[in-house]
């Protein structure tokens, strides 16, 4: 008898073995983790909010060298702000002075635009490269590139933390939806309202959302193991979407001081800041997060800041200290377990399907 496997109509559209897809988490997506997410049967992806796009051109490389299977490449894709003049700055980087003082830093210098790649030479490299999945965050694509992908073979799909973004994504012709928790780690992906106000949870957001829009829905948030991945296929989700699961992995590229901190972690340990880049993110509280949420705290546009506390970050991972670095985590980080990525995909399908089971046992005849 064929053994039991987690099938749902998007996983299967995507070729993959399991509706699991690794959050592309910038900075700490490899081509190890994802390829290994991707062979184990799931999708693997990458980050690319800060990769120019030779870069990208070398991460995908080396992940075809491992496996064949889909992976997605995702952007970020908020429209730049105008170059902040170096006058302008003068507030952020003197609130910033006494921490690069602390590590033995020279003073902070302005952020100098450009701050982040260009959003369509990485566009125009990702249709060269022909991922199974391109996604996007903090914004929609344009429709001509949503077109121009679709034309090629490869699945859109975009985050909403509302039903209004949802609805959106929906109107321009993505193929699906990445409902975005308030539980999830990292970046709020939220772009028609205060990102602030779009905290709606992650199981509230799903069912939202399958009873808001035609398109398949992915659950993204606060998910650790199978059985939050069963709960949100109940919902109606197609797939869900685990990110801080996999930072622990020895894959990843995170530091062995963030992976400690998140193993040592409570539910009660993250926050949601905008003074490491400039839009509101949930991490791991810390020294930095703290003080600068107790006190005016000017900051720069996103991206702009995040460039100016990049040294700053940088420095306190060299130092061992995780004072100053951002530690992107979602609210079921105690939650989180070490294991290699495929073995964790191959244990999320299992505990999903022994959930299922242990559901199904509690109808009555």
């Amino acid at each position: 008898m064929a053994a039991t496997r987690l099938i749902t109509s998007l996983s299967r559209r995507l070729g993959l073995e399991v509706p699991i897809f690794q959050a592309p988490m910038a900075s700490v997506t490899t081509p190890a983790l994802a390829g290994a997410v991707s062979k184990a049967g799931g999708l693997g992806g990458f980050g690319c909010a800060y990769m120019q796009p030779e870069v990208m051109r070398r991460e995908v490389a080396a992940l075809r060298a491992v496996t064949d299977r889909p992976f997605q490449l995702n952007f970020f894709a908020s429209p730049q702000p105008e170059p902040v003049a170096t006058e302008a700055q003068r507030d952020a980087i003197a609130a910033l002075a006494d921490y690069y003082r602390e590590l033995g830093l020279a003073a902070p210098e302005p952020a100098v635009a450009p701050y982040a790649p260009d959003l369509h030479a990485q566009l125009d490299a990702a249709l060269e490269l022909r991922p199974a999945v391109v996604t996007c965050h903090l914004n929609e694509l344009p429709v001509a590139r949503i077109r121009a992908f679709q034309a090629s073979g490869i699945v859109v799909g975009g985050s909403a933390t509302c039903v209004a973004e949802a609805k959106r994504l929906q109107k321009i012709g993505m193929d699906f939806v990445i409902a975005q928790g308030g539980e999830a780690g990292g970046h709020r992906g939220t772009w028609t309202r205060d990102p602030n106000a779009a905290l709606t949870g992650t199981l509230a957001l799903v069912r939202l959302l399958v009873r808001s829009v035609d398109l398949p829905v992915v659950a993204a948030g606060g998910i650790m193991d199978g059985a939050g991945i069963a709960a949100v296929l109940a919902l109606g989700a197609q797939a869900a979407q685990l990110g801080t699961a996999f930072i622990p992995c020895p894959e990843s590229g995170a530091g062995e001081l963030y992976r400690a901190a998140l193993l040592a972690a409570t539910e009660d340990d993250t926050s949601v800041t905008e003074n490491f880049s400039g839009k509101p993110a949930r991490g791991l509280r810390n020294r930095y997060m703290r003080e600068t949420a107790a006190k005016p705290f000017p900051r720069l546009p996103f991206p702009a800041q995040n460039q100016l506390t990049a040294k700053l970050r940088t420095a306190s991972a060299q130092a061992g200290s995780p004072d100053f670095m951002a530690m992107w985590a979602g609210q079921a980080v105690a939650l989180s377990r070490r294991l290699p990525a495929g073995d964790l995909v191959r244990e999320l399908e299992r505990e999903a399907l022994e959930a299922i089971d242990r559901i199904a046992k509690l109808r009555s005849i």
